[in-house]
């Protein structure tokens, strides 16, 4: 991946999805070849020169000022997260200087120990390519109860998360609204790939996701981002019926290195009791996926 190329398109995508009368601009019935904003009058908005936003677009013009990129995120009406993505995108590399291979990852003794009292808690975690690096009994059965609960000990065979939302059937069953769900993956991935621009694995992924699901190939296109640290999603889950949960991911402040996403659900209600099933070890129902559908999950480090 290359940041440079990720801001032109950034920008252009974006770009494409404001319209003149979203920002008060005239057309006066004229016919526009293409949807959204033209380049001449982003640039006008944003108060820079249309030769340098084209540049910038294009990819040819490198270190652009803060305020520069905060008057194109006013002017495209992104938001905090989506501003913040903007400047990740606009950071220049440092010439010369080769992409480091990637390294394994691990979860520290740390984040081994806090996944330990979180026991009776569905959780787990995961890497920064949604790997699956560990769970616990209860985050094995919510999440993934169809695939060996051994697997995220091993590098090799750690189930992934991004393509298990997109290309295994279980996983998608499990969710009631499973756009917003898949969303929601596309949106913390992009953040992911504007942080780590020169990761070939990352870039496989992305790859690999965008040839398999034509789904995922359309949201990865129109570059919004998402932050969900904290999400409600109703499930359906095969052995505990439908049930509200709470999906929480906690991170270091630096958001870098795995994160840990825990399930909850008000206390009292339904889906408290079929979480506390869950941790008691309920039987799993009959629908189980396929071995095709489970091998989707399995991503090689």
């Amino acid at each position: 991946m290359n940041e440079h190329g990720q801001l032109a398109d950034f920008l252009q995508a974006r770009r494409g999805l404001l319209h003149p009368e979203d920002v008060g601009l005239q057309t006066y019935g004229e016919r526009r070849r293409v949807p959204g904003l033209r380049r001449e009058e982003l640039a006008m908005l944003a108060g820079i020169s249309a030769p340098y936003y084209t540049r910038l677009e294009q990819g040819q013009s490198r270190n652009a000022s803060r305020e520069v990129l905060d008057a194109l995120a006013t002017a495209l009406r992104l938001d905090d997260s989506e501003r913040a993505h903007l400047h990740e995108l606009a950071r220049a590399p440092k010439p010369g200087k080769a992409a480091p291979r990637p390294r394994p990852e691990y979860i520290s003794p740390a984040t081994s120990a806090l996944l330990a009292a979180l026991e009776g808690t569905p959780a787990i975690v995961m890497g920064r390519r949604t790997d699956v690096l560990a769970w616990n009994t209860q985050g094995h059965a919510l999440f993934a109860g169809h695939l060996d609960q051994a697997s995220p000990a091993e590098p090799g065979r750690r189930p992934n998360m991004a393509k298990l939302v997109f290309l295994d059937a279980h996983t998608r069953d499990l969710y009631t609204d499973w756009p917003a769900k898949a969303r929601a993956v596309v949106g913390n991935l992009r953040l992911t790939a504007g942080r780590y621009p020169q990761d070939p694995l990352l870039a496989g992924l992305v790859g690999e996701l965008t040839m398999r699901s034509p789904e995922f190939a359309t949201m990865w296109a129109d570059h919004k981002i998402l932050t969900c640290d904290v999400a409600d999603y109703e499930m359906h889950h095969p052995s505990v019926g439908t049930l509200t949960v709470t999906q929480q991911t906690l991170q270091s402040p630096q958001g870098s290195g795995p994160v840990v996403v825990i399930a909850t659900a008000t206390p009292g209600s339904p889906s408290a009791t079929a979480l506390k099933l869950l941790a008691h070890g309920a039987t799993p129902g009959e629908e189980v996926s396929s071995r095709t559908d489970a091998d989707a999950g399995t991503h090689t480090t």
